[in-house]
């Protein structure tokens, strides 16, 4: 860590603190040189690996917009989607790991989303699941009376339209 006053690269943590709900860690340094303090934040950053092997970053505003497609005429105020989108990333943080598949994104928004609004639940998994049939809906909607869930195919190959990839 370089010092942002001297440019110096001896710097020592003098306290660690989580911050933003414990996705952030905030630490306070002091540099060995000039003896100035100064504060880092430091998070990380989940990366979304694509069918097509490509990584980027993951964008939970790219999640919430596939989910705000779905919504589309529907009863969700925007901080419901708001807090779909915190919901998706703090479960796909809680994995774990680093890199996060893509299709591991859409099924993180189907839970939340099932839970806010079942049509557009069944929205976002006729494109997520690729649906190919009336009766593909018909299991999707027995499922959520049962309150089981389908087990579904993965996304299909190619560009997602939900915007979680």
């Amino acid at each position: 860590m370089h010092c942002p006053f001297c440019r110096h690269t001896d710097t020592k943590v003098l306290d660690s603190r989580l911050a933003e709900d414990g996705a952030t860690v905030r630490r306070r340094r002091s540099c060995a040189r000039c003896e100035r303090r100064f504060t880092t934040l430091e998070s990380m950053q989940l990366t979304v690996v694509k069918r097509s092997g490509v990584s980027e970053p993951f964008d939970r505003e790219k999640a919430v917009a596939g989910v705000r497609k779905a919504c589309k005429g529907r009863p969700v105020a925007e901080a419901d989607l708001q807090r779909l989108g915190q919901a998706v990333e703090d479960s796909l943080r809680a994995l774990g790991a680093a890199e996060i598949p893509a299709h591991e994104v859409g099924l993180a928004i189907l839970g939340p989303l099932r839970d806010l609004d079942e049509v557009a639940y069944l929205r976002f998994a006729s494109v997520y699941r690729a649906f190919d049939s009336a009766e593909d809906f018909a299991k999707e909607i027995d499922a959520l009376r049962s309150g089981s869930v389908v087990d579904g195919p993965a996304a299909p190959p190619g560009p997602a339209p939900t915007g979680a990839d």
